[in-house]
């Protein structure tokens, strides 16, 4: 149902619409038959007076109302651990969107998971690789390398660990609060609840067997958990140098750190309008696989118009209110609302930007499944093309395109 001052709304905007006389094919309305409010001529031609939930669609405007310039039928690129079921233990919860959930994200499936202070993921291991950033809090990583190398470290939030497919690990929350982070996995079939884990090996695993393996006697393991623990609560971790000296038992140290701290690093660029930090292989060595972009951005700003030649970007909003739109072949154009806790998604090569719509600061981070961090800024390709080409192409004059940006600002200020 319509409130009277919907009604009065929704009849203003007719109004001024019908008064505009606008038509298709003009500037920021160019497709046949024309899309979008823009067109329409009457105020049934915007009302929606059939079932719905107003508070959902609220938090969607640029659904409710795209832009008169989206066009055709992208995959939905929306997804979110806001409405993730929590799977919920003694010790914290995760939660999870695969490929199953979010059909266009082929190449990454996400988790996001909490741990209190002492919670222990179990010692498991993984078929994909495992990348993660911390976003609250802190935590203990264990892990092994696959030339028996160990490695313990402390992570806090803004940093990053990376487990390569098959690297055995834990992961354990501190004090005083424990942690909570967000997993990307480098295969979008990956799936947290279903890890190879070492209570069920040891459980389906015959005790003589066991007990041969570990040179001890059978009983020692009489009191095994029959099931596995998954996430279960346990101590607090002690002083980590005791913790590495307690690992090392004559094993060499890994040649690289699993861990990276993104949050804090120098930015790649940075300007007035937001910073852009970049991991991956160049300078956080054992992520061969995963590459990442955090973005921070104030309100009004806009990530610039590009795109990402050598992998799929999997997206994770971390705070503030985004909009972003997809450009595709066909033409194809999309135009798609995210708030923090959301999960965005756009295939390689295609084109695409991110504005802050929302009165804070706006951060996100890119995941890629590729060993570096490649972009394609739109603006940079037509600056250091022929002026003259892209005047014919454009009807733009030459020295407008001059003032173009030709350093791939990676953001730009709000107009």
């Amino acid at each position: 149902m319509f409130s009277r001052r919907d009604l009065l709304a929704v009849s203003a905007a007719g109004a001024a619409i019908v008064g505009s006389s606008a038509q298709a094919a003009t500037f920021g309305n160019p497709d046949e038959p024309p899309q979008g409010a823009v067109n329409a001529k009457s105020v049934g031609s915007l009302t929606d007076p059939g079932p719905q939930d107003p508070a959902l669609g609220r938090q969607f405007p640029s659904a409710q109302t795209p832009p008169a310039t989206d066009v055709g039928g992208l995959q939905m690129d929306w997804a979110s651990f806001n409405n993730a079921p929590r799977r919920i233990q003694n010790g914290g919860w995760a939660r999870q969107v695969t490929v199953d959930d979010f059909a266009i994200s082929k190449e990454i499936s996400g988790v996001n998971m909490r741990l209190s202070a002492g919670g222990i993921r179990e010692l498991h291991w993984h078929q994909a690789a495992e990348w993660a950033i911390m976003t609250y809090g802190n935590c203990r990583i264990a892990v092994l390398d696959a030339q028996g190398r160990p490695y313990v470290a402390d992570v806090k939030s803004g940093d990053l660990w990376y487990f390569p497919s098959g690297a055995p690990h834990s992961l354990q929350g501190l004090g005083p609060d424990g942690c909570e982070f967000v997993i990307c996995f480098d295969d979008g079939h990956a799936n947290e609840f279903n890890t190879l884990l070492v209570t069920d090996w040891f459980a389906h695993t015959p005790p003589e067997v066991l007990a041969r393996n570990f040179g001890v006697p059978v009983e020692a393991f009489a009191n095994i958990p029959l099931h596995n623990l998954w996430i279960f609560q346990g101590t607090v971790p002690g002083d980590l140098t005791a913790a590495r000296a307690a690992i090392a038992r004559h094993a060499e140290a890994p040649p690289y750190p699993f861990v990276y701290p993104l949050g804090s690093s120098a930015p790649l660029k940075q300007n007035s309008s937001g910073s852009i930090r970049i991991a991956d292989s160049t300078n956080f060595k054992v992520a061969t696989t995963v590459a990442s972009a955090l973005v921070s951005m104030p309100p009004g700003a806009i990530r610039e118009m590009h795109w990402h030649p050598n992998a799929d970007e999997w997206q994770y909003y971390i705070k503030g209110k985004a909009r972003m739109t997809v450009f595709d072949t066909g033409p194809n154009a999309r135009t798609t609302d995210f708030s923090a806790g959301d999960i965005g998604y756009v295939p390689r090569n295609l084109g695409h930007y991110v504005e802050n719509v929302g009165d804070t600061e706006l951060q996100f981070i890119g995941v890629f499944r590729a060993p570096r961090y490649e972009e394609i800024s739109l603006s940079n390709w037509l600056a250091h093309t022929p002026p003259k080409l892209v005047a014919q192409h454009l009807n733009i004059d030459e020295k407008l395109i001059a003032q173009w940006p030709d350093n791939s600002p990676g953001t730009m200020p709000k107009s």
